[in-house]
């Protein structure tokens, strides 16, 4: 995501979207409890706010996506019970993760938030990528191979231009550092713009010391 887009495009003309009965399950970070993340996302929003097209993401919601499990249609509530307590085993010998966030990215169907360093965050992914795998063997252990951190701040709906929005917001906002703590198991039901989200178990980290 490093080489700007000449062009935004519309998120949703071609992707599947799940319908009412049918949830998402995923691993995310989210920063319900870090008032400093939806400050930028909302100074990042009022700069954007002139523009048509974009879909901005609740600030409730505000979140680092870390993996995704799958479709309910194929996860059972045991499943769920068993990520739980698989992903609580892994996430124990995990330590608070000191991050970054600041640096905007930029891709032809969202703006973000980097999310820095990634390498501080690697072993909440890679605990949440293997208790998956060993609940559920029959997802993709590789799907995130290219994982870049990010928090969206919005999704484009629109297809457009994007050097003016990128004028407009630039390529950095204030820095903030800020402490990971947990991660949640979300399951998201029916498309992704409803934000119809539920958090089923929030998974402290507890290790020694903070990255």
């Amino acid at each position: 995501m490093s080489q700007l887009p000449n062009r935004m495009a519309d998120r949703w003309k071609e992707r599947y979207n799940p319908g009412p009965d049918e949830g998402t399950v995923y691993w995310h970070v989210l920063f319900q409890n870090q008032p400093q993340v939806a400050e930028l996302a909302r100074v990042a929003h009022e700069k954007l706010a002139p523009f048509h097209g974009l879909h901005m993401t609740p600030a409730k919601w505000l979140h680092m996506t870390t993996f995704r499990v799958g479709s309910t249609y194929e996860i059972t509530s045991e499943n769920i019970e068993q990520l739980i307590d698989e992903g609580s085993r892994r996430l124990a010998g995990v330590s608070p993760a000191k991050v970054v966030i600041g640096k905007v990215l930029y891709h032809p169907e969202a703006i973000m938030l980097h999310v820095q360093p990634k390498s501080a965050l690697l072993p909440i992914h890679l605990a949440v990528k293997q208790a998956t795998h060993k609940v559920l063997p029959w997802t993709n252990e590789q799907q995130d191979s290219v994982w870049t951190p990010h928090i969206t701040l919005c999704y484009s709906e629109a297809d457009q231009l994007a050097q003016p929005l990128i004028s407009a917001l630039g390529r950095e906002l204030p820095s903030r550092t800020v402490t990971i703590t947990s991660v949640d198991l979300i399951i998201q039901r029916g498309a992704e713009r409803l934000w119809d989200w539920s958090s089923v178990a929030s998974v402290p980290l507890v290790g020694s010391s903070a990255s």
